[in-house]
């Protein structure tokens, strides 16, 4: 019966594939907006995910995240640094400034200032030899996609040099890091540097990175450095859930996304809908030439799953191609760098295909089900 049950979908072609493109433009639209909408949060936490070697980061109490800090004063690191339990603790300073360019542009840049000695602080992924070079006074590594803005893709950044508040920086290198939320041009220093790019207050000590001796969790440490020094400390984890955080409680994106996602969902039960209904209706006969021959109702339930299966499988398939290939298809552009399909995406892409199908079904199966076995004679 199954067998029979998928010859009378494809039968119809017209049919077939208006529920296949149904299905697949659903989970298109679902999956790549979930997709961006991922990778933007994780986008809001970069500044985080680009110092790996650091285990907890220590701040203010006022700070929330690492774009909203408050500076702490200087005497606040020799604090930390006599907590047992730490490895290591140094100073992090990230502020903004205006940069104006060789052709007289004003572009607005953050500066991300990291240990003198250690250059703890940096991106793992420099250009090699290239990060000695910030021994040098003045020198600056710029991050690949804030280059491709300030200097166009493809032209040659080593060696720039521009007016940074006043001051001359050159460019040294490179780095492979991960863009943050608003795609704004990073420049990393010595800490050294840094005070005298960012405009000079009382306190400008933003963070202190800290590693532990590995004698307790990361949670463990954080815990004890807020206690004793009475300032904020997170975990790297937990500092990145709250910069994700900040972003859904304080932009319109989750509703932006939600929307989409939504009317995604809306076509999906519409398109799907009308069609199987159509289709159903037209193939009320062969069902009730079924029903007369002695077909049950639950036969004639699994001939319906059956049916609703195969196209979901199909239609779900193809909408997770079309995802990845955007995802592929814009990779290179700076835009979606480091873009990727978390794998809660699909999950929650195939729970709705399978809520739209079981809602298509269920008003489909109505009217079967109320049909007699003498309307085919009719």
């Amino acid at each position: 019966m199954i067998w029979i049950a998928l010859r009378m979908l494809t039968g119809d072609r017209q049919k077939f594939y208006g529920l296949v493109f149904g299905v697949a433009f659903s989970t298109l639209l679902i999956t790549q907006q979930l997709t961006i909408f991922a990778n933007l949060l994780e986008r809001g936490a970069s500044g985080v995910y680009n110092v790996p070697d650091a285990d907890v980061w220590v701040m203010d109490p006022a700070t929330r995240t690492i774009e909203v800090a408050y500076p702490l004063p200087s005497t606040a690191l020799d604090r930390v640094r006599s907590v047992p339990g730490i490895l290591w603790a140094v100073p992090h300073l990230r502020a903004t400034a205006s940069v104006r360019t060789g052709a007289g542009n004003l572009e607005a840049v953050a500066i991300v200032g990291v240990d003198d000695s250690t250059l703890v602080g940096l991106p793992p992924r420099v250009a090699p030899g290239k990060v000695a070079a910030l021994t040098s006074p003045g020198s600056v590594i710029i991050d690949d996609v804030g280059a491709g803005r300030m200097f166009g893709v493809g032209n040659p950044v080593i060696g720039q040099r521009f007016e940074l508040n006043d001051q001359r920086a050159v460019i040294r290198g490179v780095t492979d890091s991960f863009p943050n939320f608003t795609n704004q041009v990073t420049l990393y220093t010595r800490y050294s540097e840094a005070l005298s790019y960012v405009p000079g207050t009382r306190n400008r000590l933003t963070f202190i990175l800290v590693k532990g001796d590995g004698a307790m969790t990361d949670q463990e440490l954080a815990h004890r450095i807020a206690k004793i020094s009475g300032l904020r400390a997170r975990s790297s984890e937990q500092f990145a859930d709250d910069a994700i955080e900040y972003i859904l409680e304080n932009t319109g994106i989750p509703m932006n996304f939600g929307i989409t996602v939504g009317l995604g969902f809306i076509i999906g039960v519409a398109i799907v809908g009308l069609t199987f209904s159509l289709f159903i209706r037209d193939s009320i006969k062969q069902f009730g030439a079924l029903k007369a021959m002695g077909v049950s109702n639950k036969a004639i339930r699994r001939m319906v799953t059956a049916q609703a299966s195969m196209i979901g499988l199909i239609g779900y398939s193809l909408g997770l191609v079309g995802t990845a290939l955007f995802v592929w298809g814009f990779s290179n552009s700076a835009t979606f760098k480091g873009f990727y399909i978390p794998w809660q995406v699909p999950l929650i892409s195939f729970s709705a295909v399978a809520l739209i199908l079981a809602a298509t079904s269920r008003i489909a199966l109505n009217r079967l089900m109320t049909t007699e076995p003498a309307a085919v004679f009719r």
